[in-house]
C-alpha cells in the first residue's frame, strides 16, 4: 500500500526513531469535565474552559517529552498543543465528544466549527475520529457509520493527512461493557471491527483499537479478579487472530483502564507476537491526577505528573518495546 508524500511525512512526525507510535492522549472532554466536577464536589457547569485548558496544558508539557505525539481536541486543547515538546507530533480529534443520545445506535457527529482543512491549518499531523461500533448493531445504523467514515477518509486523502480511526465496542442491548458477559463477546466485536475498517473504501491509515480481551477476566493475569472468561492461551489466541485481520497498521488504546491493567494487556500482546505499532494512551497515564488538580490546583498536578505520570508513561513505553514499526505493516 502506498502513502502520499504528505501522509508519509506526517506519520514520521508522529512516531519515534523506530517507527513506533508512542503517543499520549488528552482529547477527553465531557468525561474530563464530569471527573473534575466530581473531584471538586461541584456541578459540571462550574468547570470552565480555562480549567479544562489548564489541565491539558499541564499534561502536554510534562508528558510529551516522553511521547512521540499527543492527541488533543480543538475545543480545549489548542494551548496544550503549543505547550508540547518539540519532539512530539500532534493529532487532533474531529468528532464531537460523546454521541447522539436522542436516538438509538450511538451515532457520531463532527465538530461544527472544524473541517480537515482547519485541522491541517491548526498544525496537526493527523486527524482522529472516535466512533462507537459493534457488528451486532442494526445494519441500517452501521451503514450510517460506514458512510460517515468513508466521507472523512476522502477528506483526509484530499488534504494528505493521516486518518486515525478509533472504534470502541458496546452492547446495543445496554449491557455493562466492563462486565463478565460483555468480556466474552468482546474478542469477536474487536476482530470484526478491525476487519471492517481495514477495507480500502474507508481510507483509514491507522486503526486505533481496543485490546481484544478484558485482562481482569484472563485467568492468571496480574489483574485477574477471579471470574474466568478466558484462559491465558485463549487470550493470546484472540490477540493473534485480531492482528491477523488488520490490513492496516494498528495501535492499542487504553480505553479508560488503569496503568496496571493496560500494561498487563500490552504484555499479552507482546507474548502473542502481535504486530501492533504502538499505543495512544490517555487515562492510564494521567487519570489519577484528576483529584489532585481538582483539590490542589495546577502546581500540584504538575508535581504529580512529574512523579507518577512520567512513571506511568515510561511503564507503557517499556511495555511496547516489542511493537512493530507502522511502515512494516504497509510493506514500506
Amino acid at each position: 500500500m502506498k502513502l502520499s508524500e504528505g501522509k508519509l511525512k506526517h506519520m514520521q512526525a508522529l512516531s519515534n526513531e523506530r517507527g513506533i507510535i508512542a503517543a499520549a492522549a488528552m482529547d477527553q472532554r465531557g468525561s474530563l469535565q464530569k471527573s473534575l466536577a466530581a473531584g471538586r464536589g461541584v456541578d459540571v457547569k462550574e468547570i470552565t474552559h480555562e480549567m479544562m485548558s489548564e489541565f491539558k496544558v499541564a499534561v502536554s508539557k510534562v508528558l510529551t517529552p516522553h511521547a512521540s505525539a499527543i492527541l488533543l481536541d480543538p475545543e480545549f486543547g489548542l494551548e496544550a498543543a503549543k505547550a508540547r515538546s518539540k519532539n512530539a507530533g500532534l493529532l487532533l480529534a474531529y468528532e464531537e465528544s460523546g454521541y447522539d443520545n436522542t436516538r438509538p445506535g450511538r451515532l457520531p457527529d463532527l465538530l461544527p466549527h472544524f473541517s480537515v482543512k482547519r485541522i491541517v491549518d491548526a498544525g496537526a499531523d493527523a486527524v482522529k475520529i472516535l466512533i462507537y461500533y459493534t457488528p451486532y448493531e442494526d445494519p441500517s445504523v452501521n451503514d450510517i457509520k460506514h458512510a460517515f467514515v468513508e466521507r472523512i477518509g476522502a477528506e483526509c486523502e484530499t488534504h494528505s493527512i493521516p486518518f486515525f480511526l478509533e472504534f470502541v465496542g458496546y452492547d446495543p442491548k445496554g449491557g455493562d461493557e466492563k462486565g463478565f458477559e460483555y468480556a466474552k463477546s468482546k474478542p469477536e466485536i474487536v476482530k470484526r471491527s478491525m476487519e471492517e475498517f481495514s477495507k480500502p473504501q474507508y481510507m483509514v491509515d491507522v486503526l486505533k483499537v481496543e485490546v481484544p480481551i478484558n485482562a481482569e477476566y484472563v485467568e492468571g493475569s496480574s489483574v485477574y479478579k477471579g471470574q474466568k472468561a478466558y484462559s491465558r492461551e485463549d487470550a493470546l489466541k484472540h490477540f493473534r487472530e485480531a492482528a491477523a485481520l488488520a490490513a492496516k497498521p494498528f495501535i492499542y488504546l487504553s480505553a479508560g483502564v488503569g496503568n496496571a491493567q493496560f500494561t498487563e494487556s500490552l504484555k499479552m500482546a507482546s507474548e502473542a507476537g502481535t504486530d501492533y505499532s504502538g499505543v495512544l494512551c490517555g487515562r492510564a497515564t494521567w487519570k489519577e491526577g484528576i483529584p489532585v488538580y481538582a483539590k490542589q490546583g495546577v502546581k500540584a498536578l504538575e508535581e504529580w505528573l512529574q512523579r507518577e505520570g512520567v512513571k506511568n508513561i515510561n511503564a507503557v513505553n517499556d511495555a511496547i518495546r516489542s511493537a512493530t514499526p507502522w511502515h512494516a505493516k504497509l510493506g514500506i
